[in-house]
């Protein structure tokens, strides 16, 4: 730990806001996420100077503008690939990576995927509006099915994209869901990712009031959110609902997660799960729930599993071991080189 990883005296909310104008429409989730940025991370302790938000293209990529750190805002859907050089240039580096469903899971996929795969000590979060808002409202990777937008103006025809599934998929080790109105459950997502060393990936349900207003209002309205959103803690059963008396099941016939009521049809607390976020099956159950109906979404820890390799720690080994050792002549000639001895004319 460098001498920039602890502040000398207390900060506060306002050292990590800039003076620059916020420019997001009113009413957009970004604001709120940005907020909660900004008060979380004097909570954990960290530095200004220590600090990096790295961004593709999009609304959300405004971010470091915002933010009073080190920042950069980089090229469409390439954050990833710009942020793992960052961290290998100075691993003391706490490096934040900000995207959106459309940066992130369409142009910039393939970045994300190696990004997650090589468990680089980044935190990731993806913010998910399920349209494309800088641009003026296209459908993205994770539209719903017949969506209607600029560039799909008779529905959009093929099936949206589960950012969960996908993180799984690329071998992530530590992937999270929260929403942009949840000001209370929102820090501890955060806190949770930076904590943990390798690639975090926070999927974050985000409105975007212009060009896909109320996309996410049958998870987050308060008249439903009890029984729509599924909060997960590690060790504790997935008890849900306005009366708590909702459940999780496993359903070994379907080989499926089921929601269960407790005290119907013989439904004890002894059926309820109990969450692992240590399981990758039981992640990848949990990241497709919600899309039946009376099935609520997974929010928090869905998969926490540290990798026994660190890609960073090798990476850095590697350059470690060859300091000194060897010149620039002796990289350049070094591999599969070959000599051409004489000019051969036709």
């Amino acid at each position: 730990m460098n001498e920039l990883s602890t502040p000398k005296t207390p900060l506060t909310i306002k050292d990590f806001t800039s003076d620059q104008e916020v420019r997001w429409c009113p009413g957009c989730g970004d604001y709120a996420i940005l907020k909660c940025m900004q008060r979380t991370l004097p909570e954990m302790g960290v530095t200004r100077e220590n600090t990096v938000f790295v961004s593709g293209i999009g609304c959300s990529s405004r971010f470091p503008y915002y933010m009073n750190t080190y920042g950069f805002h980089t090229i469409h859907g390439r954050a990833p690939a710009v942020a793992t050089g960052l961290k290998l240039a100075n691993p003391e580096l706490d490096v934040w990576v900000i995207t959106g469903d459309g940066d992130g899971l369409s142009i910039g996929g393939n970045h994300l995927m190696h990004a997650l795969r090589r468990d680089v000590d980044l935190n990731i979060l993806l913010f998910n509006n399920k349209i494309y808002g800088l641009t003026k409202g296209q459908y993205s990777p994770t539209s719903d099915l017949g969506t209607r937008s600029p560039s799909t103006p008779q529905g959009s025809v093929d099936p949206a994209l589960n950012p969960i599934s996908y993180a799984l998929g690329s071998g992530a080790h530590f992937i999270a869901r929260t929403v942009d109105t949840a000001q209370k459950h929102m820090p501890g997502v955060f806190k949770r990712a930076h904590a943990f060393k390798g690639a975090s990936f926070v999927e974050i349900l985000q409105n975007c009031i212009v060009y896909n207003d109320e996309a996410w209002q049958g998870i987050t309205d308060k008249s439903v959110a009890a029984d729509r959103q599924l909060l997960l803690e590690h060790g504790e059963k997935m008890l849900f609902g306005a009366e708590g008396n909702k459940g999780i099941r496993f359903c070994p016939e379907k080989f499926a997660l089921e929601v269960v009521t407790v005290g119907e049809n013989g439904v004890t607390e002894d059926d309820v799960m109990v969450h692992d976020e240590t399981n990758r099956r039981l992640a990848q159950m949990l990241g497709e729930l919600g899309a039946n109906p009376g099935e609520p979404v997974a929010m928090g820890v869905l998969y926490a599993r540290q990798a026994d390799h660190s890609y960073t720690e090798a990476v850095l080994g590697q350059v470690a071991d060859r300091k000194g050792k060897t010149t620039l002549k002796d990289i350049m000639y070094g591999g599969q080189t070959w000599e051409v001895s004489e000019t051969i004319t036709s």
